[in-house]
């Protein structure tokens, strides 16, 4: 429920933005009262399609860094503003630059495919980027012979070289979030709602992928609660696109996945909730912390996306 206080921020950020000719572009994960004040709600490939192609001359980017980065990049002309930057990630931080570098080199002759769920300097160091929505299609999209490497989410990788049977070669990092669903807990689940269809992200680990009905993206799972024909879903993936399913299909039953040692019952992205309404009224009217990179860098890191923006574009996704 909103506050008047809330009320307050939200017709301020309204004025805000058009004064200041400034969108929001809002993640799923982002709570509920955030995705409904924002311009864009979507996911990694939405997003940055999105960033790339608007005609604000401010984005304030209600998401984690490597997002807001993101946008940057691909609208270095604009500003791109981060309400927090302590908003990061454990999968862009479970691969660092000079780590990666040795990686490379231990591993010569393979075209890079990271996941844009990466710094800037990861990036530019790639060949291609890829999001949870597009993965599977732009590592079919490269000659069949080609020796990969795939950064830096080793679930994702594992699902991307199953479904493919590519060359591949796999760094060793993982979301907090999608790491730690109870297999347990999600069984426990099914048997209470048989009914139920298990709907999963592919960055979670085999076990749970293995039980699932379906699995997809963000975006994914939510096309496939809208289309599909059940009424029950035992969702893993990080709670805040429940807020999407309801309000597009608020007649079905969605239940959070919980993680191991749970306490709260769902999983959260600690640092997708250090957004909040009061953060983006304070970054819209001082137009900070805005989002700076070293024009080289941008440069060597806008390459791989649009490669990927370009291989989307004519696969239709």
């Amino acid at each position: 429920m909103e506050t008047h206080s809330q009320k307050q921020y939200i017709s301020e950020i309204k004025r805000l933005k058009i004064e200041k000719n400034a969108i929001i572009l809002a993640h799923y994960y982002q709570t509920g009262d955030i995705q409904d004040i924002a311009d864009f709600v979507g996911d990694s490939l939405a997003l940055a399609q999105k960033a790339a192609s608007n005609s604000a001359d401010i984005i304030v980017f209600a998401g984690v860094k490597f997002m807001a980065e993101t946008a940057k990049i691909l609208s270095p002309e604009k500003k791109v503003l981060l309400p927090d930057m302590n908003a990061g990630c454990s999968l862009a931080d479970s691969c660092k630059a000079d780590d990666f570098k040795k990686f490379l080199n231990d591993n010569p002759g393979r075209t890079v495919v990271s996941y844009v769920n990466t710094t800037a300097e990861i990036k530019a160091l790639s060949d291609i980027i890829c999001t949870s929505s597009n993965a599977v299609q732009i590592v079919e999209s490269l000659p069949p012979g080609e020796k990969l490497i795939f950064a830096p989410d080793r679930n994702l990788g594992n699902y991307v070289l199953n479904k493919t049977g590519r060359d591949m070669v796999i760094w060793n990092g993982t979301c907090h979030v999608h790491e730690e669903f109870s297999l347990e807990a999600i069984l426990k689940l099914k048997k209470e709602n048989p009914d139920a269809k298990i709907i999963v992200h592919p960055e979670c680990e085999l076990p749970v992928r293995m039980v699932a009905d379906y699995i997809g993206s963000t975006s994914a799972l939510l096309n496939f609660t809208r289309n599909d024909t059940g009424k029950t879903y035992i969702v893993a993936t990080e709670v805040g696109i429940i807020h999407q399913m309801k309000k597009e299909k608020p007649g079905k039953k969605y239940i959070p996945a919980p993680p191991r040692d749970s306490t709260c019952g769902c999983s959260e992205c600690s640092f997708m909730k250090v957004i909040t309404i009061e953060k983006i009224y304070n970054c819209l009217l001082s137009e900070k912390p805005e989002i700076l990179i070293d024009k080289n860098l941008l440069l060597r890191a806008q390459k791989p996306i649009q490669r990927m923006l370009e291989i989307s574009e004519n696969l239709g996704l």
